[in-house]
């Protein structure tokens, strides 16, 4: 196996963990609590932390070995869920879900911090296809990372569920300490010459915001595009405050986990897709196309209670999720210099997700206290009821498909747009050689 296929092993393998815990954390938590407003305070949190730290992330990709930080991340991660073990089993409120309790919400957060410090593996890979894929086969090559990501949700989606009913939270830590162990052990065999020539680079213990920030802006339409992801998950946000509240309502936690495992399906296709047809010409336009379409699904999936259609939609979601991600990834492989690649991969991943913690602190509580009884007994109830349907799960529906209208307009914006034009420009001239293997 060259080294590249080593670390799509080793990234499966961690991606199923830190997705297992995420998914298991949720579940957990709404089936303990019945509250809309826990699990969307869970996704704010989670979102808060990893705007904060992707540019710290960032930094330290750069200015330290990458396969290196891999391992830091991986140790980190069962240094953490270790702590959130320790806290499930020494504290009765913990194991109770007593939202009341510091404990209880201490615990959240230990667990959350095993899986952010992940994300350090998630900028330091698109870094590392850059040094190890010629420029000719990046797209197909973010295509098989897509597709190693799917099968991971798709693993993770099919054991959630199953783990949280039949053995809980402390058997689904222990199992995440194991496996980030096993993970951190393998990448000690993979041998990357990681060698660079000496550039202008910011001291090693500083996480250089400013140089970053030049070098965002010095590409023409780089930072449009990063802000139009930032609004566009400004309304993912929602899909991560209410997507399994929603689902939950419908269907049993181990149904619900299973569908997830079935729709997870299209995430693998699409990235198999990839990696065989590439992305086309022009990424940019992939990815606003890929944006628009997704909008559409999101106002109609809910449009009435039905599981069909909610797994229809969770498919298409997820289907094309892979080529949006997979092209901003061949974009800023190509525009942006490789001794800054890790900084910019982090300086994006804060300023996209500095938006959703926004939505899901915001529309947790909104959805509770407005939608919800809006829905239940209330004018919108009156208004609609007939034909979209009543109750607390109409509530959320509704907010799902006005994101969707929302999302629509935004993205036909974007194509409108003068920056689009610029940033396409700027990958057809393309930047200067960058270090292959």
């Amino acid at each position: 196996m060259q080294p590249f296929h080593h670390l799509l092993a080793n990234n499966l393998i961690a991606n199923i963990t830190n997705f297992t815990v995420w998914f298991a954390l949720t579940f957990w938590t709404f089936l303990e609590t019945q509250s809309v407003f826990a699990t969307g305070m869970i996704a704010g949190i989670y979102l808060v932390l990893t705007a904060m730290l992707g540019i710290w992330f960032g930094s330290l990709v750069d200015h330290h070995g990458k396969r290196n930080m891999m391992m830091v991340s991986s140790i980190a991660s069962c240094v953490f869920y270790a702590m959130a073990l320790g806290g499930y089993a020494l504290d009765p409120a913990v194991r109770a879900a007593d939202v009341a309790s510091p404990g209880l919400w201490l615990f959240i957060l230990a667990s959350m911090l095993g899986m952010i410090v992940g994300n350090i593996r998630m900028i330091a890979l698109p870094t590392l296809v850059t040094l190890l894929v010629p420029e000719d086969r990046r797209d197909k090559a973010n295509g098989l990372v897509g597709m190693v990501s799917g099968i991971g949700f798709l693993t993770t989606s099919a054991i959630s569920g199953f783990l949280v009913a039949r053995a809980g939270m402390g058997a689904t830590l222990g199992i995440a300490i194991l496996l980030s162990i096993i993970v951190a052990l393998h990448l000690f065999s993979v041998r990357i010459d990681e060698a660079r020539e000496e550039t202008e680079e910011a001291p090693s213990n500083t996480i250089d915001l400013a140089g970053t920030f030049r070098v965002v802006m010095a590409i023409p339409g780089l930072f449009a595009l990063i802000l139009f992801s930032c609004f566009n998950n400004l309304l993912g946000g929602v899909f991560m405050a209410l997507m399994d509240a929603y689902g939950l309502s419908l269907m049993k936690v181990e149904e619900w986990g299973l569908l997830w495992a079935v729709t997870s399906c299209g995430f693998i296709l699409s990235g198999a897709l990839i990696a065989r047809t590439g992305l086309g010409a022009n990424p940019i336009r992939t990815l606003l196309f890929v944006c628009l379409a997704e909008w559409i699904i999101a106002a109609f999936f809910t449009i009435q209670s039905s599981i069909p259609l909610l797994a229809i939609g969770c498919f298409l979601w997820l289907f094309l999720g892979p080529y949006a991600e997979a092209a901003e990834q061949t974009a800023l492989q190509k525009v942006v210099p490789y001794e800054r690649q890790g900084r910019v991969f982090g300086f994006a991943q804060s300023v996209e997700l500095a938006a959703s913690p926004l939505t899901a602190f915001l529309i947790a509580p909104l959805t509770q206290f407005f939608f919800v009884p809006l829905m239940t007994d209330g004018a919108g109830a009156d208004m609609i009821g007939d034909w979209f349907g009543r109750g607390p799960e109409r509530g959320i529906a509704l907010v799902f498909t006005i994101t969707g209208l929302l999302g629509v307009i935004l993205t036909i914006f974007a194509f409108r747009s003068k920056s689009y034009r610029r940033i396409s420009a700027a990958y057809a001239a393309g930047n200067a050689a960058v270090p292959t293997q």
